[in-house]
Formats: C-alpha cells, structure tokens, sequence
C-alpha cells in the first residue's frame, strides 16, 4: 500500500510538470508564430522605408534562441508523457493564466496591432487556428483538469449526464464512450457503444443517468441502459429523413423529439441538409406519438431545446428561423426569423425569459420572450466560427452554465471563448488543445466544462 501511495503522489507530480510544460510550449509556439509573422510583414514594408528594413533585420536576432527554447520543453514534454493513460489528471492551480513565465507579453496579445499593420479590420486568425486581436480573452484560471484520450477521430458530441457523475462523448468512427472523470465514483457504467456511422446527435434521460439516445447519419436512433450495458430499442426515422442532426429529451414526460434531415444535392454542409422533419417519440413504448408541423419542404432543423418544464420546444432552422412549439398541442406557436445565416444551436436562458442563438456567421443573439424580436445581449465572436476542415457533421454548438451566466461556444481556434452573459467582465478563453474545438457542455451545477476536440481528445475542467 505504501508503494502505491507513492506511485500515486509520483503520477501526480509528473502530472504537474506535464501541465506546466504544455502551457509553456504553447505559449513559446504562440511567440514563435508571432516573431515569423512579424518577420514576413516587416520584410514586406521593408521597400517602403529603409529605416524598417533595418529594425527587421535587428529583430530577427532574437529568433535562435526563441526556437531553441521551444525544441527543449518539446522533448521534456515527451518524457514526462511516455508514461500516461487513456485518462490525464492534471492539477494546473492558479499559474495557468500567470504570464510572469514568458518574456514577452506584447506578442501574446498583439495580434490587433498586426491587424491593423497589415491594413485588415477584421481580427488575426493564424494558420493552426489560434486566435489573436478583437476581444482580450484572459486565460481561464484552472483549479483541475482532466483529459480523456480513448478515441480515434475527432469529437463531435460530449454531454454531462443528468447529475453530472457520467460523460457520453461521441467521435467521427461511429463510436460513443462513456466514462466517469471523478476517480472516487465507480466506474462500472464505463462502455464503449459501436453505432456503425457517424453519430450526429447525444442527449441523456433528464430524470436519471440510466438511458442515452444517440442519433446517427443514417437514420438510427439507439437507447443505451447503463446499468444494463446495452442497447435497449433501436429506433429508425423513415427512409426520407436518415439524418438525425439533434435529439432531445423532455424534462418532464417520458418523451423526446428527433429533428432529422433528408439530406439534398448541394455541394455545401447547408444545403447537403434538405428538408426538416421533427418526430415526436415515447419512450415507454418506443414508438413515434406525432409529427410536428413545420409547413411545406421545411428547411433543416439544426437544433432543439425545452423549456424547463417541457411545455415548450424551440427549434432552430438553417434558414436562420427560430420555431416554438406548444407540445401539450403539438402546433407551433410562434417563430420570427433571427439569423441572415444557418442556426447552429439554440438554447433557453436562465429564468427562460430569453432564448440564445448560435449563427453559422458566429453571431450570438440573445432574445426576449416576452418583447419578440427584442436583443437583450449579443456577442460576435466570427473570428472562432470559419468553418471546421473534415467532417461536415461538425457544426458549432454553444452551452450555458448552470447560473446562465457563462456561454462556451466551439471553436475553430485550439481554444474557445467563455463570454459573461450581462456582465461587465471581459469573456476568458480555454486552456488549450491541439486542434479546433468540436463540442462543448457544462455541468449541471457545478462550475465545470467539457471541450471535445478534432485531436480526438475530451477535456473536463474545473474552474477555480
């Protein structure tokens, strides 16, 4: 006992070290792609005035040494990681958003004055993805963070179950996995689900952690018992709508709706989508109860919400149109058109007074309930949104936390921004991966996020 004792504080520490060390290889792989960008505009000016010709050269001495540095962490970091599971526990503490480390704070946070050097106005984007300029997004401070490494392509849906203990995460190989990141919680719901195409859609059972509905390309709807460790019904749309974009469960009844799409001859991820069909299923009987109606060759339903006690489904259109639905009826109730672009996610807010919506273009609107067609809040963040490279099943998706004061949103960045709903605080950004961000879900009730990424990892992060 005393020896696994002291493996566990060794693992710990190495865990430690390998944080910090992949904070400051970023970091230094952050500078270095400044110092090269800064290199190519000065040379480019350079025909312009002499005098800038000169400073670029002088400039440029400073690169060996920032390279070397780079090399050194890099293979520390390989050492350290040789030794680590399909799970990496890292307790990172308050010097994650400490920028005492690196010797240049400037170029962290000098992309807009790159912008403006290079004549744009629109924000920096680098060419791995990571973001610069507009918004100042301090870095998220970090309590403890956990890192699952079980899949083999990207990530497309991760989602907290009910009380949070369980994770379902989803990736592009038609798998689903779902795992415990508390240690201290048995692990015996851990399972690996082969579904045989791309999973599209996840949602949990709202009253328990015991069933997960997964919706797939090719119009299946799967119900898997934990407890069980099965498939217990395997649904199928009608052969006109294969594609199951979003699957949600009421929060009240024992009931879900399926948004499916036909899928169209369009050479775009929209107009691949084709038509909309919302079905409405029991999950008693596992049979379709209704078809709501969306009128004529509806366009695409890209996602749905509930309102806290079920009464209410609002779903989201590629043509940028925002439908509720009263359910105890089954007729929609309202709709108004809020995006020039396609929806991407929708949700309630808080006390459900508001409704957000995710654009394609990366616009973020907040809308009141009660004056329709009012913005309470809105944000831009279009810098983070161009669209993903790879599967066209991967889509930007935002989530609220539990107070509905915090709004994660995917990225095409390795990280993505956190913004403060109505708050006078600036947004923060995530730590990061090593690719754009695919997924995102909070907690519950706690202050913890999961990041889903297209380097096929899942993040758990607690915020100090």
């Amino acid at each position: 006992m005393n020896a696994t004792h002291l493996l566990k504080r060794d693992i710990v520490h190495l865990n430690l070290k390998l944080s910090q060390l992949q904070a400051l290889l970023d970091e230094k792989e952050a500078q270095l792609r400044q110092f090269r960008i800064m290199e190519g505009s000065i040379g480019s000016l350079s025909n312009l005035h002499e005098e800038s010709s000169r400073m670029s050269k002088d400039s440029l001495e400073v690169f060996p040494s920032g390279i070397a540095g780079v090399g050194q962490v890099e293979s520390s970091q390989d050492s350290v990681a040789a030794g680590m599971g399909n799970i990496r526990s890292e307790l990172i503490g308050s010097t994650s958003g400490d920028d005492s480390t690196f010797p240049s704070n400037d170029l962290r946070n000098g992309g807009a004055d790159h912008a403006t050097l290079k004549g744009q106005d629109s924000p920096l984007l680098q060419n791995d993805g990571e973001v610069f300029g507009e918004e100042d997004l301090t870095e998220v401070k970090v309590e403890h963070q956990e890192t699952f490494l079980g899949h083999t392509s990207p990530i497309s849906r991760c989602r907290f179950s009910a009380s949070g203990n369980n994770i379902a995460s989803a990736s592009l190989d038609g798998t689903v996995r779902i795992w415990t990141y508390d240690t201290s919680t048995p692990v015996s719901r851990n399972a690996t689900i082969y579904c045989g195409s791309e999973i599209l859609s996840l949602d949990w059972e709202c009253k328990s952690d015991r069933l997960l509905l997964i919706g797939t390309s090719d119009g299946c709807i799967k119900a898997w018992n934990v407890d069980a460790k099965r498939v217990v019904c395997d649904l199928n749309t009608t052969e006109a709508f294969p594609s199951v974009l979003d699957i949600k469960c009421s929060p009240v009844e024992p009931i879900f709706v399926s948004a499916a799409a036909s899928g169209g001859a369009g050479t775009n991820y929209i107009d691949n989508l084709g038509f909309a069909s919302l079905t409405v299923w029991n999950m008693k009987t596992w049979k379709a109860m209704t078809v709501l109606p969306l009128g004529e060759d509806p366009p695409a339903i890209t996602s749905l919400c509930f309102n806290h006690n079920g009464k209410i489904l609002a779903a989201s259109a590629v043509d940028g149109m925002i439908h509720m639905f009263d359910m105890s009826a089954g007729l929609q109730i309202t709709g108004w058109p809020a995006h020039d672009s396609s929806i991407s996610s929708i949700l309630f807010g808080p006390d459900e007074t508001s409704i957000f919506s995710l654009g394609s273009d990366g616009k973020i609107f907040e809308w009141s309930l009660q004056n329709q067609g009012q913005i309470l809040w809105s944000r831009d963040c279009s810098r983070f949104c161009y669209p993903f490279n790879g599967s066209k099943y991967c889509r930007h998706e935002m989530a609220l936390d539990a107070n509905g004061r915090r709004l994660l949103v995917t990225s095409s960045s390795v990280r993505a921004p956190i913004y403060q709903v109505h708050g006078h605080l600036s947004g923060w950004r995530t730590l990061s991966h090593g690719a754009p961000i695919t997924a995102v879900d909070w907690h519950p009730t706690l202050p913890i996020f999961l990041t889903g990424s297209a380097d096929n990892s899942v993040r758990v992060t607690s915020l100090s």
